[in-house]
């Protein structure tokens, strides 16, 4: 079958181990289930696996992508939640030490086909098209517990959502929005800001800018670059809530800022299958729609990733098929 694969680890030229080829078609095994693939989108996850990053050198050559929806052999249509737990393990899935996701252990979506555990096909919503529902598994699922789980925030307050042009910043906007947060957001351009206006933000600023107020809760992918600006923007008691780190580590993590202030940090990462249940049922009632700044074949895969890569994105990148 036609993927996309990473043939081999490079942490200086991701792209030198971008393949587009033919791979073996997935080996069924008891209570896993293939996908036939309509829709599957891009997230930094692949570019670091591309570099070697969390995962070893012996599970080359892997098929990339986490996310997908598609239909099974009985023509249901669904989406893939990529965390996979360990075998009995119970309970939030997103705390197994021994979890992985896909393209980590197992082959990935950006193919004809992808095989997963029953548990983690969902149904799609009619209201959601593939290439709306592939961009959930993720960016949106990942945005939906830092904002509903996470955070504790209640409608009416404030938000700040760092680097606003993102997949999970863009999710930010939008489902803050529609739960009735006041929705602030940073971006580095003109373009970016722009399309956090057109996701639902009350206002936009400059990345790094001084705002008119302090606000509840700031929103963190980017880290190293923006870290002292989200711990800075913050009531007392506020509370900054991290799923990633783009730009690296911060350099100084502020210790009598978060002491005296009494601010919170609270790490957050994925989702479970019943949180991407309620997020897809969200959407639908809510009429929320991802933004998808980039909508390819999945041929021409390397394009997106360039793209990813570079910074140009604004909003989800989708390979459908």
């Amino acid at each position: 079958m036609f993927a996309v694969y990473a043939s081999a680890p490079n942490p200086d030229d991701p792209l030198a181990g971008l393949t587009l080829g033919e791979r073996p078609e997935p080996e069924l095994r008891d209570g896993w289930v293939p996908v036939q693939v309509k829709a599957a989108s891009l997230n930094m996850h692949d570019v670091f696996t591309l570099r070697g990053v969390g995962i070893s050198p012996d599970a080359f050559p892997m098929i990339l992508g986490c996310d997908a929806a598609g239909v099974l052999d009985d023509g249901s249509e669904v989406v893939v939640h990529a965390v996979i737990p360990s075998d009995g393990w119970v309970g939030d899935e997103t705390l197994d030490p021994k979890r992985s996701i896909l393209t980590e252990r197992h082959q990935g979506s950006f193919a004809e086909r992808v095989l997963v555990p029953r548990r983690n096909v969902l149904p799609k919503p009619a209201e959601l098209s593939f290439a709306e529902a592939a961009c959930m598994g993720t960016a949106w699922l990942t945005a939906y517990r830092m904002l509903f789980v996470k955070s504790g925030l209640r409608p009416g307050q404030t938000m700040l959502v760092q680097g606003a042009s993102g997949g999970v910043a863009t999710a930010l906007v939008a489902l803050g929005r529609a739960a009735g947060m006041r929705v602030w957001a940073t971006g580095r351009s003109e373009a970016k800001r722009a399309v956090a206006l057109e996701q639902g933000a009350d206002a936009v600023f400059e990345s790094g800018a001084r705002l008119p107020e302090r606000v509840d809760a700031v929103f963190e992918t980017v880290g190293g670059a923006t870290w002292s600006h989200s711990l800075k923007s913050l009531k007392p008691g506020g509370i900054v809530v991290i799923s990633g780190a783009t730009t690296g580590d911060a350099s100084a993590a502020e210790l009598q800022r978060i002491f005296f202030l009494q601010l919170r940090v609270a790490g957050s990462t994925m989702g479970t299958r019943d949180e991407l249940l309620d997020l897809l049922s969200f959407c639908a009632q809510q009429q929320i729609r991802p933004h998808i700044g980039l909508e390819l074949p999945l041929a021409e895969a390397e394009r997106g990733f360039r793209a990813m890569i570079d910074g140009e994105t604004a909003g989800k990148i989708v390979l459908t098929q």
